[in-house]
C-alpha cells in the first residue's frame, strides 16, 4: 500500500433509482490527515451519497476505491468492516444509555467465563471516558452519566471518538454542527481537526460555509447531484463558495437589488 494513495476515491460514479438520476459522474476522492468537504444545499445529492459511501447504495455505474484498489461494498457492514464510519447529525446516541454502555452498544465488554458472563460496566466506563478525554473533552468524566444529559456537542464528540477508537480510517460526518449553538459547533469543529491530526480521512457533509472553511483542506460543491466545483483551501472566498451552492442566483439576486 502506497501513503500517496487517496484512502478513499470515487470515480465516476452514478446513483438511479429507477428512471430517476440522483448522481451523475462524481469523481471524489480524500487523502489521509485531509478533510474534504462536501457543500450543498438541501436536495443537492448529498444524502445518496453518503449512503453510497458507507454501503447502503451500491453505485449504478463507476468504482469506489479505497487505497487504490476497487471495492464493493454490499452492505453496510462491508464498508465498515474497511474502516468506512459515518456519525449522523445527531451523533446516534442513545439518551436513555449511559455514556460507557452507548460507546459500547453491540461489542459490549465482559467478564466471567462461558455462560457466566456479564457486561463489564467498569472496564466500558473506563475505556469511553478516557476515549473521550483524549479528545479534549475534559467535563465528561462519569461513565455512568446518560447520553440525554450530553449537549450535542458532546454527543457528536462521542459519536467521533467511538469511531476513531474502533479504528476507522474514513470518518464521514453528516451535518455535524447542524441545529448546534455557537459554542458546541466551535467544540465539534476542533475535534474534526484532532481527527485529522491523528490521520484520519475526513468527509464533512455540511451546508454551513463557514464551518466547512473553519476545517476544509478540500472542498467539492453539490448540486443536482453533479459535483459543481472542485478546489483547494484558499482557492474561493467564502462568497464565491455561497454563489456557487446557489448555483449562480445569489450574487445576481444580491446585484439586482443593489441596482434597483
Amino acid at each position: 500500500m502506497s501513503d500517496n494513495k487517496p484512502v478513499l476515491e470515487l470515480r465516476n460514479v452514478d446513483k438511479s433509482f429507477g428512471p430517476i438520476d440522483v448522481l451523475h459522474d462524481i469523481s471524489l476522492k480524500v487523502n489521509k490527515g485531509e478533510v474534504l468537504c462536501l457543500l450543498g444545499d438541501n436536495g443537492a445529492g448529498k444524502s445518496t451519497l453518503i449512503k453510497t459511501l458507507c454501503g447502503v447504495h451500491k453505485p449504478t455505474n463507476g468504482d469506489i476505491l479505497m487505497d487504490g484498489e476497487k471495492v464493493t461494498f454490499n452492505r453496510p457492514r462491508d464498508a465498515a468492516d474497511m474502516g468506512i464510519a459515518t456519525v449522523h447529525q445527531f451523533g446516534g446516541t442513545f439518551p436513555l444509555m449511559s455514556i460507557g454502555r452507548s460507546f459500547f452498544v453491540g461489542v459490549e465488554p465482559t467478564k466471567g467465563w462461558g455462560p457466566f458472563k456479564i457486561y463489564d460496566r467498569k472496564k466500558a466506563n473506563e475505556v469511553a471516558v478516557k476515549a473521550v478525554q483524549d479528545f479534549g473533552i475534559t467535563r465528561i468524566d462519569d461513565g455512568d452519566r446518560l447520553i440525554g444529559g450530553l449537549s450535542g456537542g458532546e454527543r457528536q464528540s462521542l459519536a467521533i471518538a467511538r469511531a476513531v477508537h474502533f479504528g476507522a480510517r474514513v470518518l464521514i460526518l453528516d451535518e455535524p454542527t447542524a441545529a448546534l449553538g455557537v459554542k458546541q459547533a466551535a467544540h465539534v469543529l476542533r475535534i474534526v481537526n484532532q481527527a485529522k491530526k491523528r490521520g484520519l480521512a475526513v468527509i464533512f457533509i455540511t451546508h454551513q460555509v463557514m464551518h466547512a472553511m473553519a476545517v476544509g483542506d478540500h472542498f467539492a460543491v453539490l448540486i443536482r447531484g453533479s459535483i459543481a466545483a472542485d478546489f483547494r483551501k484558499g482557492e474561493r472566498s467564502r462568497e464565491e463558495i455561497t454563489d456557487l451552492m446557489a448555483g449562480g442566483e445569489t450574487m445576481a439576486a444580491l446585484e439586482a437589488e443593489i441596482q434597483t
